[in-house]
């Protein structure tokens, strides 16, 4: 139990990463260059990485009992087909670590109501009928602050959306140590960055590319093959000025700034690099650079996806590995959160 609760010499938090994805099928663009890509990337940068299938989150609102099994697999096979490696990173789903459930229950006793009345996802997702909501979607920050530290997770990453909620989980563990005199729980750090931390729609440059649009041309879905994503990226908008060669030139153009960090975020560049590269040109040059970049990147991962989910008991099995893993170090964890608060 020590060697997992204890901080180093300087008296800082092991570095540790977290960060979970909702089950919600329809994987997307989005989902791949605002997360995935880069949970894989800091898997090989100094921090220990947890990564979960928050499936405890995704019954906030209703679900199809065998779609969400679906999911949850096909979400685990993205996970490991864009490279993340479960023998260098932790993969798990969340209820099959009940240590989440535990702390998040004592995390709604250290919450405040204010605070979650504050949470404007929770008023987006509600609307106007929000005395028919569940009580999961309203509380589920305090849940999401628990599969944090449950881990003592000193960095998360996210996207634009989630920061609140971080901020929340901030606010819980900075409670926490104050009302119990501790120094428990880190104050989580929030990882926030990239060209295309957040895709926007190929139809509509200031709205999130979005499983839920009603247009398919509006998004990039993971299972596409290369002649749909070429097709959706040729009929992407644009407007009718050449690319620019410095990043200021793309201020108020929606669509190019998005296509632009596309195309970087594929390329591993930054969006400064590319407009050195392409500055000057028509989009009718740029986008089949963008086709040929986004179909080497993304049609190997659809590919290796199709693979993994024919061999269900192997996926499972390291499913299963990945909790056995997380539970050995969020038990400890718990059971000093337990000690701290008074109970046996």
């Amino acid at each position: 139990m020590d060697s997992v609760l204890q901080n180093d010499s300087v008296g800082q938090f092991k570095k540790r990463v977290f960060s979970g994805v909702q089950p919600s099928g329809g994987l997307t663009l989005g989902n791949y260059l605002g997360a995935i890509k880069r949970f894989v990337q800091m898997q090989d940068d100094d921090y220990e990485t947890i990564y979960c299938v928050v499936d405890l989150h995704a019954i906030t609102v209703w679900q199809n009992p065998k779609v969400l099994r679906q999911n949850t697999r096909e979400l685990a096979a993205f996970f490991i087909a864009s490279g993340l490696d479960p023998s260098k990173s932790t993969l798990f789903t969340q209820s099959a670590v009940p240590e989440h459930a535990q702390l998040g229950w004592v995390f709604n006793c250290v919450a405040r109501m204010g605070w979650m009345q504050r949470m404007t996802q929770f008023k987006d997702k509600a609307g106007k009928n929000a005395q028919n909501a569940s009580l999961g979607l309203f509380g589920y920050p305090a849940l999401m602050a628990a599969d944090i530290l449950a881990y003592h997770a000193t960095h998360v990453p996210v996207g634009d959306d989630q920061k609140q909620h971080l901020e929340l989980t901030r606010d819980i563990a900075i409670k926490f140590n104050h009302d119990y005199e501790v120094n428990f729980f880190p104050v989580t750090e929030p990882v926030i960055g990239g060209p295309a931390a957040r895709v926007m729609s190929l139809r509509d440059g200031t709205k999130k590319m979005s499983k839920s649009d009603p247009s398919d041309l509006s998004r990039i879905n993971m299972t596409d093959d290369a002649d749909m994503i070429a097709n959706k990226i040729r009929k992407a908008k644009t407007d009718q000025h050449a690319l620019p060669s410095e990043p200021e030139g793309l201020e108020g153009r929606a669509e190019a700034q998005n296509l632009v960090s596309i195309y970087a975020a594929l390329a591993d560049e930054s969006i400064e690099s590319v407009l050195r590269d392409v500055g000057g040109r028509q989009f009718s040059d740029f986008k089949p650079m963008l086709v040929e970049r986004a179909t080497e990147v993304l049609s190997p991962i659809s590919n290796k996806m199709n693979l993994i989910m024919k061999d269900i008991p192997e996926l499972d099995k390291i499913l299963d590995n990945g909790a056995s893993k997380a539970k050995s170090i969020a038990e400890p964890i718990l059971q000093k959160t337990f000690d701290i608060i008074g109970m046996r």
